[in-house]
Order: C-alpha cells, then sequence, then structure tokens
C-alpha cells in the first residue's frame, strides 16, 4: 500500500551531501585575528560545551570523545557542562544568550529541530539565534522486540497489527523525543493503527518490553546493542538509508517497504549568532580534523556512531531540513504543541 506520508522530505539523504575529506571545508588562512605576540587571539581561555542531555547519554560520548582532541589542537581546556532537561531549551538559551566569542558552544541534536515544531514559543530561533559550526556524527534508530516475541521479522509485526487494529504497543522514550517520533513516523507509513507508549528513559522501555507491556520498541541503537548481542533482544529494522554496520544482517525499514521510514539521530555543534566568522572557520577546521583523527573515528565508530564532516553551511542546511521534516511528523500525527 502507498505511504500515507510519501511527500515527507527523506532527511537521511542529506547524508550524501557531506563529503567525507577536507576540500569542502578549507578555511581561509590569513583572516585570524592575531595578538601582539603574532599568535592566535582564539582561544583565549577554556570552551565550554553546553550538553542538553545527561553525562553518559550518547550526545554526552560524542561531545567527550571530540573534546579531547579538541583540547590538543586548541590549547585550551575543552569543559563539558551537560544541562539535561525542559527538552533542550534551557541548554539552548543559555548559548543564545552567552558571549558571541566562540568560547561557549552549544550541542545541536534532533532535539533541537524538533523543539522547533513541538513547543509553542521557544525564547530563541534555532536558525537565526545560533550558527552552525558543524556536524559530528549520525546514528541509527531501530526497532527491537523480546527474543522470544511472536514476530520474527517486521513483515509478520505488520500483518499481525494490520488484522488487529489498535491492539499493538510500541514503547519509546519521552513524548517528543526523535524516538518517539519515529515510532509515530513508522505508524504513519504502514498505515497501521497502533498504540505508542512513552515512557522515561531507556531502561523503562527495555524492562517495559522484557515484560510484555510493549510489543516492540523503538530505540537508538548504541543503547540497545549490548541486549542485541545478548540475545535479550531481536532487531526488526532500522530506520536509517543503509544497515547498520554493527547490524549488517538487519534490513532497513526500505528493504521491507516501508519506503517513506527514513530517520536517524545526529548532533553537531553550533555557536552565538554574532560570532566572528573567522572564529567559527577556526573552530569548524578543527573539528573536521578530530573527526578525522584515526583514534577519534574509531571510538566513534565502536560506538556505533558514523563521523560527519562537514562545512558550517552542510550543517546549518541539514538544521533547516531537519526542522521542516519533523515539523510536517509532529503536524501529520497529530500531536498537540507544549
Amino acid at each position: 500500500m502507498g505511504s500515507p506520508v510519501s511527500s515527507l522530505p527523506r532527511v537521511e539523504l542529506i547524508r550524501r551531501r557531506f563529503v567525507l575529506g577536507l576540500a569542502g571545508c578549507a578555511c581561509a588562512s590569513g583572516v585570524w585575528a592575531q595578538g601582539a605576540s603574532g599568535s592566535l587571539a582564539f582561544p583565549s581561555k577554556a570552551l565550554r560545551i553546553v550538553v542538553p542531555f545527561g553525562a553518559g547519554g550518547v550526545a554526552d560520548l560524542t561531545v567527550r570523545t571530540v573534546s579531547k582532541r579538541l583540547a590538543e589542537t586548541l590549547g585550551q581546556a575543552v569543559v563539558v557542562d551537560n544541562r539535561p532537561g525542559a527538552g533542550g531549551v534551557v541548554a539552548a538559551d543559555l548559548v543564545a544568550k552567552a558571549d558571541p566569542d566562540g568560547h561557549t558552544l552549544l550541542l545541536m541534536s534532533n532535539g533541537t529541530a524538533v523543539s522547533a515544531g513541538l513547543m509553542k514559543q521557544l525564547p530563541y530561533d534555532p536558525l537565526r539565534d545560533f550558527k552552525s559550526v558543524g556536524l559530528l556524527a549520525t546514528f541509527d534508530i531501530a526497532l527491537v522486540v523480546p527474543v522470544d516475541s511472536r514476530f520474527a521479522t517486521l513483515g509478520q509485526l505488520l500483518q499481525w497489527a494490520r488484522e488487529n487494529p489498535g491492539r499493538l504497543n510500541i514503547g519509546s522514550i519521552n513524548i517528543g523525543s526523535t524516538q518517539h517520533l519515529t515510532a509515530e513516523w513508522f505508524k504513519l507509513v504502514a498505515g497501521i493503527q497502533a498504540q505508542v507508549v512513552p515512557f522515561n528513559g531507556t531502561p523503562a522501555v527495555l524492562t517495559a518490553l522484557r515484560g510484555g507491556q510493549i510489543d516492540v520498541g523503538v530505540e537508538i541503537l548504541g543503547p540497545v546493542l549490548p541486549q542485541l548481542r545478548g540475545k535479550a533482544l531481536r532487531a526488526l529494522a532500522v530506520t536509517s538509508e543503509r544497515r547498520a554496520p554493527a547490524l549488517p544482517d538487519v534490513p532497513t525499514a526500505q528493504e521491507q517497504g516501508l519506503k517513506g521510514l527514513l530517520a536517524s539521530s545526529w548532533n553537531g555543534l553550533a555557536v552565538p549568532a554574532r560570532t566572528p566568522v573567522a572564529v567559527i572557520e577556526r573552530l569548524n577546521r578543527e573539528v573536521v580534523s578530530a573527526l578525522q583523527t584515526p583514534a577519534v573515528r574509531q571510538q566513534l565508530l565502536d560506538m556505533n556512531l558514523e563521523p560527519q564532516p562537514g562545512t558550517p553551511a552542510q550543517a546549518h542546511e541539514w538544521l533547516q531540513q531537519e526542522i521542516r521534516a519533523w515539523g510536517q511528523v509532529i503536524e501529520r500525527a497529530g500531536i498537540p504543541k507544549q
């Protein structure tokens, strides 16, 4: 059957525009502001990266992996400041109001794009009040079931859901999260009637799966890989454009007929809008260099994170596309603004 949201932008396809390499990220030399000694005036003190998530999560681990390398190449300490809560609004507002000197950065993510469509009013504009430095990484989302589930394949789950409308329970983390919206998108693309049940975190979703309270979970792949490798869970599909390197035998949702379902999670860095262009270019150059450092790249890949070096302009275009895509999902799913 045709996809009810076939007109939705395929966000994941933007990935093709990102060129791995420094060619598209070359920064003009000679434009750096210099002090009396001839050394670069930036950075002149420690950098702070404000992360709208708690310590230990995928976003936090990504930043900490990259920041170690940034501290080496920039010659200044890089402090990770975790500010979870309020859908990332508190963290973003803090950075939007920070001095635009490049020393305070925001970790942007799917949540940044989602909040633009989900919140009735924000104290900032995610496109106007920030300048993108660059993407850091993208990571896969998976549909998972208990290993003893009645559903061995996505096709079996869809057939049962269509024969039993309204009885399928899909678990995700909190309302408005990428996982929650991907679950809603899955329902729309599949044309099924099902309940999306939100939980307060990944552990609660896993507990509900094991206890039979939900039939399938929608979760970022990294946190559930240990359960998949330990044979406690089984992955039915990933929602990215390509199969996940960590699960080469698990087909994508597209391969299994859900042509409109393309979703992945991501994170990147941004600074206040009035930050000088030369500073943004310096930061971008060092971020790209860090992502291409073999040790950093391997650490990210080991966490099922795909490094995405690119230009500030590419990162800005990515954010624009994400805001449009998730805004349409929110509207089509009838999710009320908060």
